[in-house]
């Protein structure tokens, strides 16, 4: 049964930091891509950051650059999301996908709000 859970998230001030991280089971973790989404109330979701399988290539959206990073352990089946400088624009439900090919899988998603 594959599975992938987020935890990390909760209410942070402006300004300040979380850190995300996604376990996956149930698939071969090191040969997935992983990303991060999320997802704003009234909004569609949006793409925050991907790493590849292999050779830690990674993105991330112009609207996080610089303040989120995205990394990987496959020895832990985790994907974490590093986030900085945290504003109220970033409140959201934030979500990890695993994908191959044709095949995806997504958690079930954590909040993150952003309050002072």
């Amino acid at each position: 049964q594959v599975q992938l859970v987020e935890s990390g998230g909760g209410l942070v001030q402006p300004g300040g930091s979380l850190r995300l991280s996604c376990v996956g089971s149930g698939f071969i973790f090191s040969h997935y891509h992983m990303s991060w989404y999320r997802q704003a109330p009234g909004k569609e979701r949006e793409w925050v950051a991907s790493i590849m399988s292999v050779g830690n290539v990674r993105k991330h959206a112009d609207s996080v650059q610089g303040r989120f990073t995205i990394s990987r352990d496959n020895a832990k089946n985790t994907v974490y999301l590093q986030m900085i400088s945290l504003n109220v624009e970033d409140t959201a439900v934030y979500y990890c996908k695993a994908h191959l090919s044709a095949r995806e899988f997504w958690g079930q998603g954590t909040q993150v709000t952003v309050s002072s």
